[in-house]
């Protein structure tokens, strides 16, 4: 009987250890491939369907707000997050992946963006300092979160106290992306994506579709 115990308690500390974003990360685990990546996050039409202006007017930013910019990639969202928040504010970049920040430096290097910074995190912790942020955005992201959980207490504890975390995910339904590949992408659907955030110590603010029958946004505050 003390075996069985020892066994399953080892089982469920690897279950809850385990690296839960397998294959939506399966794409980025060479420069080649995050150099492939690349071309999607800067196509100029992408401004057309993310809707970065409405977006933002949409999570509720501010000027002189702090804000983070969550798997910041190689920066697309950092020059609409930058304009809002104005001389006054603060917008952290931040990214796992140095050839993703050198792209995203450079890009706020050519455009002059003196309010825009950038920090290295983990697959478990965003490196952000405590009790800073108004908000934080992960868009199109938390799908990547390999320990969620751990990501998530690392959020919480940098917002400030009424700070908001904003999701912004693709739904999991094969209309979502294309070539039906969110069904297997995606990990969690709308409903489990706030029941997993829920959980970990936020509670849902709001939440409307983004862009129709393929994204929603969920606006959080900490408990």
């Amino acid at each position: 009987m003390k075996l069985a115990a020892a066994l399953s308690s080892l089982f469920l500390t690897a279950s809850l250890c385990a690296q839960v974003a397998g294959q939506a990360n399966s794409g980025y685990k060479t420069e080649e491939q995050r150099k492939t990546v690349a071309t999607t996050l800067t196509d100029p039409a992408r401004d057309e369907k993310q809707r970065p202006g409405e977006l933002i007017r949409a999570m509720g930013l501010q000027p002189g707000m702090t804000v983070a910019d969550i798997g910041t990639g190689v920066g697309y969202m950092l020059p609409f997050l930058s304009r809002r928040v104005g001389p006054g504010g603060h917008v952290i970049g931040e990214d796992i992946f140095d050839d993703f920040l050198a792209g995203a430096k450079q890009l706020t290097a050519r455009l002059k963006l003196q309010n825009v910074t950038f920090v290295k995190g983990t697959e478990t912790d965003p490196n952000l300092p405590a009790n800073s942020f108004d908000m934080l955005l992960a868009l199109d992201v938390y799908h990547h979160f390999d320990f969620p959980d751990k990501m998530l207490a690392h959020l919480h504890q940098s917002l400030k106290q009424d700070g908001k975390l904003v999701i912004v995910e693709y739904y999991k339904r094969a209309e979502a992306m294309p070539n039906g590949r969110a069904l297997t992408h995606i990990r969690l659907d709308m409903a489990d994506v706030i029941k997993e955030i829920e959980a970990n110590h936020f509670h849902l603010l709001a939440e409307k579709e983004h862009v129709p029958d393929s994204q929603y946004m969920l606006i959080f505050r900490r408990n």
